[in-house]
């Protein structure tokens, strides 16, 4: 450690903000503490489990802050003792000002975008969803408006034609922590110059990335197929695309749709009809061609491939998604 690195306060929860807090480590800038979100309940017995990054935290000896409130006095009056230099946040929540504003070398967002492409929550899935063939990570200074700092760095990533939300959040992942240490080691050194958003050249319209609900996530099979195979592994594997499929008794069952092909073929098949050899294949008419269904899971049921799923759904054909 040498003895110009800042004294951080880094916040963060979920999986994608872990890969961040170990690039830190290794970097070996001192962290002072970590900023999570409180333990929930989950699982059948409904016990309280830790954050990803609690967990790591915890592992790595480092102290650990769970404020339910972020403008509750005590929780302050602690960040305040802690006298960090800088904070650097990924994947947490909205932060007040009387928190960002606290370190002299100012706070520091990682966003999963190009900004000021994307602001918002869910800006992975709504890149997929919007067939784009890149994206990035961005790092800014936090202020009063959401996503919309001054830029620090940002670093572009290719989006390949079959990739899901998830492989690109892994690699946005790995990506992101390297431009965090970057950011770090930049502000450190006086060498980190924000870029105020509005400055910005745009050659096209920003587009948003709002939170994603579970009505948002209902396939809507009368779209062209592009849209519906960009809207599908935009949303694999969470928060998930899903429809309801009548089966041949005329019961109304949810499925959940992880992925599936595209197949560019004419047809006169009204839009969420069934093609199926009942054991190797089942394809799903939407406007312009069928979506080729391939990982999918039946309510109550566990994930499977579409062969496995065929052997307990009888006669497909005459069945319909809608």
């Amino acid at each position: 450690m040498k003895s110009s690195s800042p004294g951080i306060v880094f916040m963060g929860t979920p999986e994608f903000a872990v890969e961040s807090l170990k690039a830190i480590i290794e970097a070996d800038f001192p962290v002072k503490a970590v900023i999570t979100s409180p333990d929930k309940p989950a699982g059948r017995g409904l016990k309280l489990h830790a954050s990803p990054v609690k967990e790591f935290a915890l592992k790595h000896r480092l102290p650990v802050l769970q404020p339910v409130k972020l403008k509750d006095p005590e929780f302050l009056a602690i960040l305040k003792s802690l006298q960090a230099d800088l904070q650097v946040v990924v994947a947490f929540r909205m932060l007040p000002e009387e928190v960002w504003s606290l370190p002299k070398l100012g706070t520091f967002n990682l966003h999963a975008s190009l900004l000021p492409q994307y602001r918002g929550a869910a800006p992975i899935n709504w890149a997929l969803i919007n067939g784009e063939t890149k994206t990035g990570v961005t790092t800014f200074f936090l202020n009063h408006e959401i996503d919309k700092g001054s830029i620090l760095f940002s670093e572009e990533v290719s989006v390949g034609r079959s990739e899901t939300a998830g492989d690109v959040h892994d690699r946005l992942m790995a990506v992101g922590a390297k431009l965090v240490v970057k950011t770090i080691a930049a502000i450190a050194k006086g060498n980190a110059v924000g870029l105020e958003q509005h400055l910005l050249e745009i050659p096209e319209p920003l587009k948003s990335a709002p939170r994603i609900l579970k009505n948002d996530c209902r396939i809507k099979w009368e779209m062209d197929a592009e849209k519906v195979y960009n809207f599908v592994r935009g949303l694999s594997p969470y928060p998930t695309a899903w429809s309801e499929i009548i089966n041949a008794r005329g019961e109304i069952l949810t499925v959940k749709i992880y992925f599936g092909t595209l197949i560019n073929r004419a047809h006169c098949r009204d839009c969420g009809a069934i093609e199926s050899d009942g054991k190797t294949y089942l394809c799903v008419a939407v406007r312009d061609g069928f979506i080729n269904i391939e990982s999918i899971q039946l309510q109550g049921k566990k994930r499977m491939g579409i062969a496995e799923f065929l052997r307990g759904f009888p006669q497909p054909n005459d069945c319909i998604f809608q």
